[in-house]
């Protein structure tokens, strides 16, 4: 007769699954209220969205507005989308760049990069792109977002900063020479990526990184 082993799994521990969970959310930048200020970001993105098209045209950069003296188009430009869609994609990348970037800079300098970014895609629009009529999204201010975030590796040491710089600057360089890449959809404004990673760059330099990493 055989002899039968009953093999038990002893319970997790609660306290070191509440730890792995937490040390899981610091290394994509999503614990306390890194997570808060995600959620929040995430939301200016897809709130616009409730006041459909008529929202977007009040919001979105224009040429014909912003002679007219409409500033706020300035800003509102970048948290408004052509649809659903495009917003969320956005939303995605900006949860993605959140994860890489987040503890790069201190809130406070990031408020400060972000609008540095964003000056520079309005004033790249405005003086460098004059066909250019109307433009929305957050493309250009997420393509700001990640060349910052490079440069602050860089200058932190990371050699995989030079790496993501160097694939990205050919990302750009692609665009101006051929156009949107491929499976783009919607009408691309290629040159609003060209003033945001330029933007991006400055504000790297301009701010002064943080020295402590999580990751």
């Amino acid at each position: 007769m055989s002899n039968l082993r009953i093999i038990s799994k002893e319970p997790a521990d609660p306290v070191t699954s509440a730890s792995s969970r937490l040390a899981l959310l610091a290394s994509l930048n999503c614990d306390g209220r890194h997570g808060l200020a995600l959620i929040a970001a995430v939301a200016v993105l897809l709130l616009p969205l409730a006041g459909g098209a008529e929202l977007a045209g009040w919001l979105r950069w224009s040429r014909p507005g912003l002679a007219d003296g409409q500033w706020w188009r300035l800003a509102g430009a970048h948290i408004v989308h052509l649809d659903a869609r495009h917003a969320l994609l956005n939303a995605a990348g900006l949860a993605l760049l959140w994860a890489l970037f987040a503890r790069s800079f201190r809130p406070r300098q990031w408020i400060l990069a972000v609008l540095l970014i964003i000056a520079a895609v309005d004033a790249g629009l405005w003086y460098f792109s004059p066909r250019v009529q109307w433009y929305v999204g957050a493309s250009a201010l997420l393509h700001g977002v990640f060349s910052c975030g490079a440069v602050a590796m860089i200058r932190g040491g990371e050699r995989l900063g030079w790496v993501a710089l160097v694939v990205f600057a050919a990302k750009i360089a692609w665009e101006q020479w051929q156009g949107p890449l491929p499976l783009s959809e919607g009408p691309v404004i290629t040159d609003s990526h060209l003033y945001g990673a330029a933007g991006g760059v400055v504000a790297g330099l301009l701010l002064r990184p943080r020295r402590e990493r999580i990751y």
